[in-house]
């Protein structure tokens, strides 16, 4: 009996250290790139109703509708700032976007959970985002290139682009510049 345990014992040690894998990778604090997108001193959230018109247009965009009521959001300066979270593979990817214009002007990911796909995290992967806007389809204006191995990873985050726009085109800051998203 006590040579079961010791061997259970030194199995659970021994993977130990691959358990870390499995752990929550914190790239930037979203309250922190909430910050930096307003030059260290956020203005306070607003919150975007999800109407049953905007629930549409996720739809068409995430594949669903979200759960929630409402999403909160940061304007300032001509711009909104999200932070939304999408399913890779198996759990969430959180990821930031700085939206103006009707063009994403950065996007970073925030906190990675899978195990596989990480590699989304690079700048020269999230560079691809600059300047893209929405198409009347609700596309992306230009393609983002894949990464072997992080296909899901790739796609959760080309859905999160297209939301950050869509939903940038249904607050007051998007009104007033005129964003259409051809979905009405």
């Amino acid at each position: 009996m006590k040579q079961v345990s010791a061997r259970i014992a030194i199995g659970l040690w021994l993977l130990l250290p691959f358990g870390a894998a499995w752990a929550d990778d914190i790239y930037q604090a979203p309250d922190l790139f909430v910050a930096e997108s307003f030059g260290g001193v956020p203005p306070e959230p607003n919150l975007l109703w999800l109407t049953a018109p905007v629930q549409e247009g996720v739809q068409t965009i995430m594949g669903r509708k979200l759960k929630q009521l409402r999403l909160r959001y940061w304007a300032g300066e001509g711009r909104t700032v999200w932070v939304l979270d999408e399913i890779g593979k198996v759990k969430p990817i959180t990821a930031g976007f700085v939206v103006k214009g009707g063009e994403i002007e950065r996007m970073r990911v925030l906190i990675f959970r899978e195990s596989h796909g990480w590699e989304v995290r690079y700048p020269v992967f999230a560079d691809q985002f600059q300047g893209l806007s929405l198409v009347s389809d609700l596309e992306l204006s230009e393609g983002i290139d894949g990464i072997s191995g992080a296909t899901l990873s790739v796609n959760a985050l080309r859905r999160l682009a297209r939301l950050a726009l869509y939903l940038h085109g249904q607050t007051p800051e998007g009104a007033r510049e005129g964003v259409d998203h051809g979905d009405e």
